[in-house]
């Protein structure tokens, strides 16, 4: 399923955020210094399974459920 790693980040995203901009781009600037550039992925971008895993990992090291 194209896009399932869009999705996370963009989940990871809006539950570390709550609408607070200064805490989105905080955590966006986390998840670029840890490899992963939210913007650099679409709903059309391919599914790699060790990607998705780290995502995992950081979702749960941010402290969010995915």
């Amino acid at each position: 399923m194209p896009g399932q790693i869009k999705q996370m980040l963009d989940s990871v995203l809006q539950q570390r955020s709550n609408g607070n901009s200064v805490v989105l781009n905080t955590t966006k600037t986390k998840l670029i210094l840890k490899g992963l550039n939210p913007d650099k992925f679409t709903l059309a971008s391919p599914d790699d399974s060790a990607v998705i895993s780290k995502v995992r990992a950081i979702a749960a090291e941010l402290g969010v459920h995915i």
